[in-house]
């Protein structure tokens, strides 16, 4: 694919981006427009390796090679089309997913891989400016009525699949906007809300009816449902934070990373907030997990200018490189610096994650408020059983100096109380909904569930994946019982 020998000659470039004195002085896109020529040398690395394993590693088995293959032809229109046909909103993927793709790419046993990521972004932004992107209408509607609860990744596209397949679709949003996290949740210097908004405009010009400021459960009930809907998707997330349980857990200055987020997103997009105003201006932040949660915490605490960040996680350092036990093609476990570590870095002197850090106690200034955390070095070891553990090494407590605390360890498992609860709907063992990947049923007649509620906190990409595949169980479902 792309230009014959490409690989030999041409090298990975990364897509520019503003520079880091600039952007932080504002929350919008970091990125620059990729020009076209930048674009199709990139896609002219694609190799024809004969087993297309990006294909094989991708949750929506986005055909990779092709549509590389059709940009450096210039033949970008069919190369949307192709892309489109597995991926409902390639622009979100291109932004935000981690690119398992990349991570599998051929050419990155030896090499660094196509920039597949970067590509799969240019392609339908050029769609987008050249009106490729057209709402597509159902040639006939079925009579059906389906519901879809959330309007993040999954109950996104579940929502244009099923309007598609010609059956009626609403939306229950409890928020005032669709999206979920890509609105709420990831700040815009990753992903602007303009980018989620187009896709929501072309999801109602399809005919999908948004209800927002509406709860599903409680501002319309289960007998509602029941009797107005033939079909009933759950996309409504994970979003019961994991807890820190340690001692001065209630002091004042301790908050989720999510609510933090969630906040600075909604003061974006100017929507009011009743919650307590978090402010990290000339204050020390200390963020607790280092995933991309954590990252977010880094960059927006920057750019409200931040006296000092520290980001702390227990798991040991990642490599540079692949070690043994994570062969290609398996997703590669290495270091990796954010934007956001890049931007911190840059305005402190040094990135601000510490690996290996055991927290022990949340320190009192004598006042009810947080003044820093007590810590300690760990170490990693496997048990009998093969399960990763960590223990204090003796004699290494240190404290972190912190006027605010961001907790970004992750989510257990969906909010239970109202819909979940009430429907009495099965869960399983994490406290998930019980689902199987074969039809998406719950346990409760005609109910359906994807996404994160279904397998837990994941990815976005895994979200529209399962939006999609929930769709046609549904579209089965309501054949069968017509």
């Amino acid at each position: 694919m792309g230009k014959s020998g490409g690989f030999l000659e041409i090298k990975r470039e990364e897509k520019k981006l503003r520079t880091v004195d600039e952007r932080i002085k504002d929350l919008r896109d970091i990125n620059i427009h990729m020009n076209d020529e930048y674009v199709k040398l990139q896609a002219a690395r694609c190799m024809d390796c004969g087993i297309p394993f990006c294909h094989m590693a991708c949750p929506v088995d986005n055909i990779c090679p092709e549509w590389q293959d059709l940009v450096y032809n210039n033949e970008w229109e069919r190369a949307l089309e192709i892309l489109h046909s597995t991926n409902n909103f390639p622009e979100f993927t291109g932004s935000v997913c981690p690119a398992p793709c990349e991570g599998s790419c051929t050419l990155g046993i030896n090499d660094d891989p196509v920039a597949i990521k970067n590509i799969e972004l240019a392609i339908v932004e050029k769609g987008f400016e050249n009106g490729w992107i057209k709402p597509k209408k159902a040639g006939s509607g079925t009579g059906k009525k389906a519901a879809v609860v959330g309007s993040g990744p999954a109950g996104l596209s579940a929502a244009q699949n099923l309007v598609r397949m010609g059956h009626e679709v609403t939306v229950f949003e409890k928020d005032e906007r669709a999206g979920g996290l890509l609105t709420f949740g990831i700040p815009d210097f990753k992903l602007e809300k303009s980018i989620v908004q187009r896709r929501v405009k072309q999801l109602e010009d399809e005919g999908v009816v948004f209800r927002y400021n509406t709860e599903a459960g409680k501002d319309i009930d289960i007998e509602e449902l029941n009797k107005e809907f033939d079909a009933v998707v759950l996309a409504c997330g994970s979003k019961n934070p994991r807890d820190l349980g340690i001692p001065g857990r209630d002091l004042r200055g301790i908050y989720y990373a999510m609510d933090f987020l969630t906040q600075q997103n909604r003061k974006n997009q100017g929507i009011k907030t009743e919650n307590e105003i978090i402010d990290t201006s000339g204050k020390k932040v200390l963020v607790i997990g280092g995933g991309d949660t954590g990252a977010d915490c880094v960059g927006t605490s920057v750019r409200q200018g931040a006296e000092k960040i520290t980001q702390i996680e227990i798991m040991d350092k990642p490599p540079v490189s692949r070690g043994e036990s994570n062969p290609w093609p398996q997703y590669p476990v290495v270091l990796k610096i954010s934007t956001s570590h890049k931007e911190a870095g840059d305005k402190y002197g040094n990135d601000p994650r510490e690996w290996n850090i055991l927290t022990k106690e949340f320190l009192n200034d004598g006042s009810g408020n947080v003044k820093g955390l007590k810590a300690a070095k760990a170490e990693s070891f496997t048990d009998e059983n093969g399960r990763l553990g960590f223990r204090e090494i003796k004699g290494t407590e240190f404290i972190i100096e912190a006027d605010i605390i961001f907790l970004a360890i992750g989510f257990t498992h969906p909010v239970h109380e109202g819909l979940i609860k009430n429907l009495g709907i099965q869960l399983d063992q994490r406290g998930n909904v019980q689902a199987d990947e074969a039809d998406y049923k719950t346990s409760t007649d005609k109910y359906f569930a994807a996404g994160d509620v279904r397998r837990g906190q994941s990815l976005v990409v895994w979200a529209i994946r399962e939006g999609r595949e929930a769709a046609k169980a549904v579209d089965k479902y309501l054949s069968a019982n017509s």
